[in-house]
């Protein structure tokens, strides 16, 4: 039987027993009630005899005082005394109130009756000694008939006193015997009560509650330390100890599997930060070397189970190299075809789990039991490279969140690389000249203006150059075969250069030259070969041959305390100088010109 089915029982036993000992204990106080209520009517009453008896008592005296002695104030007493006939009809009222019976309303009549002849024959007496008749209103008074009648009277006015204490008594005597028995009822129905309470109280709380749940209490302390490898026991009872064990239990198994949620959630936490990380990292880059770099330290760190490689698509659009792998297997090639890869050819990530049938990449080493994850990295509607990844282990299965973290990681890295690249192909175009390769104006001035900011300003020397006569190859060839001269001549002039400055189109028909820590002797060196080779250059357009050039070269430098910030404009003077003196001369800054 459950502990609950007993509970109830004994909670319905003691209800009743409780609520009979309380029926008796209310009964046994209304009982008191009427016996207080019976002795306060018995004194009412009691009070109502002797009033009326005394009232008697003091009219009649009054009345013979007064015919005895005139005096007035005796009349007065008599008079207000007979007044009070209102006594009697509320003796009679407050009778049937305190549940007075027929016999004693019908000698309270008779005493009515008697009070009034009495009255009548007083008076007479005092109406006949105000006439002047004294003896006879004293004899009237004092005579036998007055005598007796009062005499009657007080004699029903004892009768009805006694009447009414010999039912008042029985009332108090009922009302007793009733309380005392109710009261000794209550008593024993809370006795009983408190036995039943106690027999429960050592039955359920002691041999079923008290000693099953001692032996749990070891079980559960152990689960509040989180110690869930505690085996729980089997109780067969059905009752609640039972249910609580088996809730124990199942207490158990739901702690071991918040364990292994926890771990989880724990890992996931680590990743997504180290995903975080990673991402936050990936936008301070400038290069795509750095971003492979960012991502050959990660990845290890957020999935140590695979290894990896990231590629990139060349400029050619179907091959791909390596630009950074950790724990690569060896063996695997750091170059392969576009279509060598499942992953590139369907446009989304190719997985084959070990035990798989699906087919692998070719790009990738053929391994039994070896799962390999192939990510293209799309942007902006073109495919940029791919992260390719392989379990270190036969034992290793990614999950299916690490699955999708690796499409998140994925997108992002393909969305850094592509925004690096667009940026790298806008700055080229910004500073980089469409027709001959070189940088423009705007990179000139740029690195002008950075020179002149830095402390102490570097050693610059500027080379100023101009094809002579330019316009004519466009008049007589064509622009197309002006802008072949141009591209010509770009190379030769980074070929004269080399490594010793940068080359810049300055604009049209001019070039720029910029020599760092340069001497006078190499500047000039330099526009000499640059002059050399320009006049002995091929120049050719569509089959025709063009003639050659010459060019004429403006250099000024910084030194002497001159600033960088006007350099240009000085070597654009020497240039100035160089036209006016009959092209085809190098011109130095307060130096001189210098012919081939």
């Amino acid at each position: 039987m459950k502990i609950s089915t007993i509970t109830n029982a004994a909670y319905g036993i003691t209800v009743a027993l409780t609520a009979l000992a309380g029926t008796a204990f209310i009964l046994s106080n209304r009982m008191a009630s009427e016996e207080r209520q019976a002795v306060e009517i018995r004194m009412a009453l009691e009070d109502l005899g002797a009033q009326v008896e005394t009232d008697a008592e003091l009219r009649t005296d009054e009345a013979r005082l007064f015919v005895m002695r005139g005096d007035p104030a005796h009349l007065s007493v008599f008079e207000r005394v007979t007044e009070e006939e209102h006594r009697l009809e509320a003796l009679a009222h407050r009778l049937g109130t305190l549940g007075g019976t027929e016999d004693e309303k019908a000698l309270l009549e008779g005493v009515a009756v008697l009070a009034d002849q009495l009255e009548e024959i007083e008076t007479q007496a005092i109406e006949a000694y105000r006439s002047g008749e004294r003896e006879a209103a004293r004899a009237t008074l004092f005579g036998d008939a007055h005598y007796t009648l009062h005499l009657k009277l007080l004699g029903e006015i004892g009768r009805l006193r006694k009447v009414i204490d010999t039912r008042t008594g029985l009332e108090l005597q009922r009302a007793q015997m009733w309380s005392d028995w109710l009261g000794l009822t209550a008593r024993i129905l809370l006795g009983v009560t408190a036995a039943v309470f106690l027999a429960v109280l050592y039955f359920v709380l002691r041999r079923r509650v008290s000693l099953p749940l001692t032996r749990m209490a070891g079980v559960v302390k152990r689960l509040a330390r989180q110690d869930f490898e505690v085996e729980v026991p089997d109780d067969p009872r059905h009752d609640e100890i039972g249910e609580l064990t088996s809730a124990i239990r199942v207490f158990r198994e739901n702690g071991l599997e918040r364990e292994r949620l926890d771990a989880e959630r724990r890992r996931d936490l680590k990743m997504k930060n180290l995903i975080l990380q990673l991402m936050y990292r990936m936008q301070a880059c400038q290069t795509v070397e750095e971003v492979a770099n960012v991502v050959a330290r990660f990845c290890p760190q957020i999935f140590p189970e695979l290894g990896g490689a990231f590629f990139i698509r060349d400029d050619p659009r179907t091959s791909l190299r390596a630009v950074a792998s950790w724990d690569w297997p060896e063996g695997a090639s750091a170059r392969f075809e576009q279509d060598q890869c499942w992953g590139l050819r369907r446009g989304r990530i190719h997985q084959s789990l070990r035990g798989n049938a699906d087919v692998r990449c070719n790009h990738l080493p053929v391994q039994e039991g070896i799962s390999t994850f192939c990510v293209p990295l799309n942007a902006h509607g073109d495919t940029i490279g791919l992260l390719s990844f392989v379990s270190l282990s036969a034992d290793v299965s990614t999950p299916e969140d690490d699955r999708a973290y690796l499409g998140m990681i994925a997108e992002n890295v393909a969305l850094a690389t592509a925004n690096l690249r667009l940026r790298e192909r806008l700055t080229h175009l910004a500073v980089r000249d469409p027709l001959t390769g070189l940088m423009n104006r705007r990179a000139l001035d740029e690195a002008l203006a950075s020179a002149a900011l830095e402390e102490p300003e570097p050693d610059l020397t500027c080379l100023v150059v101009d094809i002579d006569h330019f316009k004519h190859f466009n008049d007589e060839f064509g622009h197309d075969a002006g802008d072949a001269v141009l591209e010509t001549f770009a190379t030769v002039l980074t070929d004269a250069v080399g490594t010793r400055g940068r080359c810049y189109r300055f604009g049209g028909e001019e070039f720029a030259v910029l020599l760092q820590d340069a001497s006078s002797d190499t500047a000039r060196q330099v526009a000499d070969l640059v002059r050399t080779r320009a006049a002995t250059a091929r120049l050719e357009h569509a089959g025709r041959i063009l003639g050659s050039i010459t060019v004429s070269v403006g250099i000024a430098d910084n030194r002497d305390g001159r600033k960088v910030s006007t350099v240009r404009t000085r070597a654009d003077l020497a240039l100035l100088r160089a036209k006016e003196t009959g092209r085809n001369v190098t011109v130095y800054e307060d130096i001189g010109v210098e012919k081939v």
